[in-house]
C-alpha cells in the first residue's frame, strides 16, 4: 500500500515529460569549438530565461582547463518545433581530449537525456548525458568493438530504467501476473513486442512524434490497470502484453534514431533492465500482498496506476 502511494507521488510530478531528449553537436578546431543545441520546444516551456539557462548548464574543458564561452545565442524555431542554440568557446590551448559536463536535467526534467556528437577534423565521438552520468570525456578516438558493445548495451539498460513510462508499465505487468509462470510469459511477450517495434518501425516511413509515443505509453499503463481491476480472470493476457510492448518499443525507436546506436546492443541492454525491474516489482508486490492482504494491495495499486495513466494520457492530448 505504501509502495503504491509512493509510486503515484513520484509519477505525477514527472508525468509532464516522459520522453525527454535533446541533441547537440560540437565541432572542435584547434583551440576553438562551436556548439549547436537542438531541444524540443516543449522541453523549455517552463524554463526561465532558457537562452541563458541552457548554455549555463553545459560546460567544456580540456586537460582540466575550462573553456571560455565567447558568444552564444538561442532562438525558437516553430517550424521544426525546436529551440536552437549556438555558442562559441575558446580554450587555453589546442584540444586533444574534450571534457564535458552537461546538467540539462537540472533545468528541464530529471529524466532528460542529452546526446552530444563531437567532431575534430576527421575524428568523431559522442556521449550521452543524464542525471546519472552528467560528465564524460570525449577522446576523438574510434572505440574498440568491446567499448562500443558495452557503451550501447548500458545505454539501453539505463533508458529502460530512466523512462518513467517503462518503469510504471513493468510495475503494472508484475501486478497483472497471477502466477510466476504467467509473469514469465507476460514478460517474454512484452519484450518480444518491444523489440519488434524498435526493429521494424525504422524499416517503414513512419516516424512517430514524441508526444504520440508518450500518450501511447500512458494509455498502456491505464489499459493494463483496467484489465487487473475489471477482468481479473481474463485469458490471453499474454497477447495484450505483446501488443502493449510494441508501443513501448516506439520509445526505443526514438532513442535509436537520435543516437545512431546499434539496435541489437541497445535492445539487449533494455531487455536486461526490464527483466531486473520486473523481478524487483514481483518480489515487492508478493511481500506486500502477504503483509497487507486485507488492504487489497493489488487492486489499490492498479487503481493508482489507472489514475496516473489516464491523467498522463489526457495531459498529452491537451498539449
Amino acid at each position: 500500500m505504501r509502495f503504491a502511494v509512493c509510486l503515484l507521488a513520484a509519477a505525477l510530478p514527472a508525468a509532464a515529460h516522459v520522453i525527454s531528449m535533446s541533441s547537440g553537436d560540437v565541432r572542435v578546431e584547434n583551440d576553438r569549438a562551436t556548439y549547436e543545441l537542438q531541444m524540443p520546444l516543449y522541453e523549455v516551456a517552463h524554463v526561465d530565461a532558457p537562452e541563458k539557462a541552457l548554455l549555463d548548464h553545459i560546460r567544456f574543458a580540456s586537460r582540466g582547463k575550462p573553456a571560455r564561452r565567447v558568444s552564444g545565442s538561442c532562438r525558437p524555431d516553430a517550424a521544426q518545433g525546436l529551440y536552437l542554440c549556438v555558442a562559441e568557446y575558446q580554450f587555453p590551448e589546442p584540444v586533444e581530449r574534450l571534457d564535458v559536463e552537461c546538467t540539462f536535467h537540472a533545468v528541464t526534467v530529471p529524466n532528460h537525456v542529452h546526446l552530444l556528437r563531437a567532431q575534430r577534423g576527421d575524428l568523431r565521438d559522442q556521449a550521452i548525458f543524464d542525471f546519472s552520468f552528467p560528465k564524460a570525456e570525449i577522446r576523438f578516438a574510434p572505440p574498440t568493438p568491446w567499448e562500443t558493445a558495452l557503451t550501447q548495451t548500458l545505454a539501453g539498460l539505463w533508458r529502460a530504467w530512466g523512462g518513467l513510462a517503462q518503469v510504471l508499465f513493468l510495475a503494472s505487468l508484475a501486478l497483472a501476473a497471477r502466477s510466476r509462470k504467467e509473469l514469465a510469459t507476460l514478460t517474454g511477450m512484452f519484450l518480444a513486442g518491444q523489440t519488434a517495434a524498435a526493429l521494424l518501425v525504422p524499416l517503414t516511413s513512419w516516424q512517430p512524434a514524441p508526444r504520440f509515443v508518450e500518450a501511447a505509453a500512458a494509455l498502456t499503463i491505464a489499459y493494463l490497470a483496467v484489465e487487473i481491476l475489471l477482468l481479473p480472470e481474463a485469458g490471453s493476457r499474454w497477447a495484450v502484453a505483446g501488443v502493449l510492448g510494441a508501443f513501448h518499443g516506439l520509445y526505443f525507436d526514438l532513442f535509436l534514431r537520435t543516437s545512431g546506436y546499434r539496435a541489437a546492443f541497445v535492445m539487449a541492454g533494455a531487455a536486461l533492465g526490464d527483466l531486473l525491474l520486473v523481478a524487483i516489482f514481483a518480489l515487492l508486490f508478493r511481500r506486500i500482498a502477504k503483509a497487507a492482504a486485507a488492504l487489497r494491495p493489488v487492486q489499490v495499486s492498479a487503481s493508482l496506476l489507472l489514475v496516473v495513466g489516464m491523467t498522463w494520457f489526457f495531459m498529452r492530448l491537451s498539449d
